[in-house]
């Protein structure tokens, strides 16, 4: 069935109607507060934005999903389920609201900050409560339908949410007046959520009583424990661990590219703060059709060469061609550069998710992949650590380029000499067999 048809199904059932509008109502407003912060941290005419404050803002819109994900579930399966989908948006509502008139009485940077992480740790609660929800207004067979609909319709709402920020950041003003204005509107919106949600009978969702559940301090003990084990499990087969040593360089050396485009458009290429914005759109928007296309190219790479060197060949790619692109510090180059670096990164992407998939014992796949999910998001947020460390005022560093380039193709080396050369034949990239938890898109 067809995208459209498997949702005209699902949508007849009245609970999965509430549940859906509680998640599309929410990640809009997710849009709508990424635009808000992001446009504030890094394109507010009123502030500096340094690489160290880009660095901030990537940790608090990556950490909190990636450091507390192993362990919400702990909390999801002891607590009222719809009571977190009534309660959460309206504490990320309230705390909004805080955060506007932080912004609009110019408060220091980290209040601002751990105040924006504070809604986003919410977050997570929030979007684990609703995936753990589900099977509770869809019945089994249509459960696959429904865990393919509602996340992809949650990321366009947020998307939308966020094009339609971006828009009233021009109606509103790019100042500490707009921000905020536009921080009360997600706020609101978030309270939207939380009505629809209240319309759920409050046992519906779940978790059932179950007297054999471990007291909350052991099952926290238990997931720490958990994580370890599945390190060590990985630790044992060289091409798992290759695979995620090689997309953890990737994202290290993506978040260093991430800082130095961001400084560079907003004081190197234009010294006009919404101008500096429209050039990182247009490099967002080539990145995308990178990310687009590496889904047809892998699969197609992969039949030819076994994933042990297509993983080696794509990260040495994205070391020459980042520097060669970028080292004449033209826009054209950076928007380049995002192609290439979105078409590599989402290739060793797919190789990895199917590597892991592939070479560890199903009983570990749910530990692995949170430590997935950490390294994905969190060396990133060290990437861009390093570029504030390195990059000048303006952005302009061959320096950082070269360092880039050259962690790109040390990471190609080390893979290679970690990862033996594949006796078996060259696979499809996309056809490993789905665990039960997904990898971090």
């Amino acid at each position: 069935m067809s995208f459209v048809a498997d949702l005209r199904t699902l949508l007849q059932g009245r609970d999965f109607q509430r549940l859906y509008g509680t998640r599309l109502a929410s990640q809009f407003s997710d849009g709508l507060f990424q635009a808000a912060v992001g446009g504030y941290a890094f394109f507010s005419p009123e502030r500096q934005a340094t690489a160290v404050a880009i660095a901030a803002g990537l940790a608090v819109l990556l950490l909190p999903y990636s450091f507390l994900g192993p362990f919400v579930g702990v909390f999801i399966d002891r607590w009222s389920r719809r009571q977190i989908l009534v309660i959460s948006p309206l504490l990320r509502g309230t705390l909004l609201l805080i955060l506007a008139a932080l912004v609009l009485s110019h408060a220091p940077d980290w209040l601002f900050y751990g105040t924006a992480l504070a809604v986003l740790g919410v977050n997570r609660f929030f979007l684990a409560a609703l995936g753990a929800s589900l099977p509770h207004v869809v019945p089994p067979h249509r459960l696959m339908a429904a865990n393919a609909i509602t996340p992809t319709s949650g990321t366009v709402a947020t998307f939308l949410g966020a094009v339609a920020g971006f828009l009233l950041r021009f109606v509103a003003g790019p100042d500490a007046a707009g921000t905020a204005a536009l921080l009360a509107l997600s706020g609101l919106t978030y309270g939207a959520s939380a009505a629809i949600a209240r319309t759920m009978e409050r046992s519906l969702l779940g978790p059932a009583y179950d007297p054999a559940l471990p007291q909350a301090r052991e099952a926290l003990r238990n997931v720490l424990r958990g994580l370890a084990d599945g390190a060590r499990h990985v630790a044992r087969r060289r091409g798992a661990a290759g695979a995620l040593g090689a997309m953890a360089s990737h994202r290290l050396l993506y978040g260093i590219l991430i800082a130095e485009t961001y400084i560079l458009y907003r004081y190197h290429f234009t010294d006009d703060a919404d101008a500096a914005l429209g050039g990182i759109a247009v490099v967002v928007a080539t990145s995308g059709a990178g990310y687009f296309l590496a889904v047809v190219v892998t699969p197609w790479a992969t039949r030819r060469f076994p994933i042990e060197t297509w993983i080696p060949l794509t990260l040495a790619a994205c070391g020459v061609l980042a520097f060669g692109l970028c080292v004449t510090f033209h826009e054209w180059g950076f928007a380049a550069a995002g192609f290439a670096l979105g078409l590599g990164g989402q290739s060793v992407k797919i190789c990895t998710d199917t590597v892991v998939q592939r070479d560890v014992e199903d009983a570990y796949l749910g530990r692995v992949f949170s430590i997935y999910d950490m390294l994905f998001n969190g060396m990133t947020v060290a990437g861009a650590a390093i570029a504030a460390a390195l990059l000048p005022a303006d952005g302009r560093s061959v320096t950082t380029l070269a360092v880039a380039s050259a962690g790109y193709l040390l990471g190609a080396a080390a893979y290679r000499l970690l990862v033996p050369r594949a006796d078996r034949p060259p696979v499809l990239a996309t056809e490993a067999v789905l665990p039960q938890r997904q990898p971090p898109s």
